[in-house]
């Protein structure tokens, strides 16, 4: 594989990470707008939310950042060739 052929593949990658990075945001975003709703709905102090959304929205800020990490991995190898 040539240089420019691995850059091809590095960018197109690059690509398909910046969209997996777009769908975990909205994946939150869509969280926090699920737990406005069941807030405003039961309209508590405290209302019940099931337990497993703090864990979601936890493991898509993981996500985010190994995503975050791929990108500037990728982005430093690509900037070296």
């Amino acid at each position: 594989m040539s240089a420019e052929q691995l850059r091809q593949s590095l960018t197109e990658i690059l690509g398909a990470v910046a969209e997996a990075r777009a769908h975990t945001a909205r994946a939150k975003e869509l969280l926090g707008e699920f737990e406005r709703v069941v807030a405003e709905v039961q309209a508590q102090a405290k209302p019940w939310l099931p337990p497993q959304l703090a864990h979601a929205v936890e493991q898509l800020d993981t996500q985010h950042g190994r995503l975050d990490g791929v990108t500037d991995l990728l982005d430093r190898y690509r900037s070296r060739l």
